[in-house]
């Protein structure tokens, strides 16, 4: 597996898209954009789902969390099955939403990746997407990696998610070649 961790228009999904060309070896790609989207309408409006303020703040109830948990564990199955697995996360609880993963993860072979962003070059991002709240990327562009342990990071402020990949991937290509030696 391979878990990337940022904030909202850090350049993660870039780099998952271009992971999945540079890497020999076929990647299954799972974001928590798309978790969101799974949801039924109704997480997004009740205490216990997700709520986004117009600051761009999260509001993380139980409910969100009980499916987010069932995600992980359906994610981590796919990898304990000898599925490759790429996944793009924020963790805006920092260090215990990594711990959420890292439980999850269990024994499956992880490589953990920072994706960071000067915050300015993600607000940017973000307006320019027009997607998400304004605020959001410059709240979480330091939030998401408050307390969380890497094996390697990367930085979208000035460089392209195409060099971010090849780095990701060298690393990835060289741990499979000390498992297989």
């Amino acid at each position: 597996m391979i878990i990337l961790n940022g904030g909202s228009s850090s350049g993660k999904t870039g780099i998952v898209r271009c992971l999945q060309d540079v890497l020999p070896d076929p990647w299954l790609a799972f974001g928590i954009d798309s978790l969101i989207e799974a949801m039924p309408a109704k997480t997004q409006t009740s205490d216990d789902g997700i709520g986004f303020d117009a600051d761009g703040g999260v509001n993380i109830g139980a409910d969100f969390r009980a499916l987010e948990a069932a995600w992980m564990a359906g994610v981590v199955a796919m990898a304990r099955s000898g599925a490759r697995v790429i996944v793009d996360d924020v963790f805006l609880g920092g260090a215990a939403s990594q711990q959420r993963w890292q439980w999850a993860v269990g024994e499956v072979n992880a490589l953990w990746v920072g994706v960071r962003c000067d915050s300015e070059v993600a607000a940017a991002r973000e307006v320019a997407r027009g997607d998400r709240a304004k605020g959001m990327a410059a709240s979480q562009a330091r939030v998401a990696h408050d307390g969380v342990s890497y094996d390697l990071e990367v930085d979208t402020t000035h460089t392209e998610s195409l060099t971010c990949a090849r780095t990701i991937a060298a690393r990835v290509n060289s741990a499979q070649e000390l498992r297989v030696g």
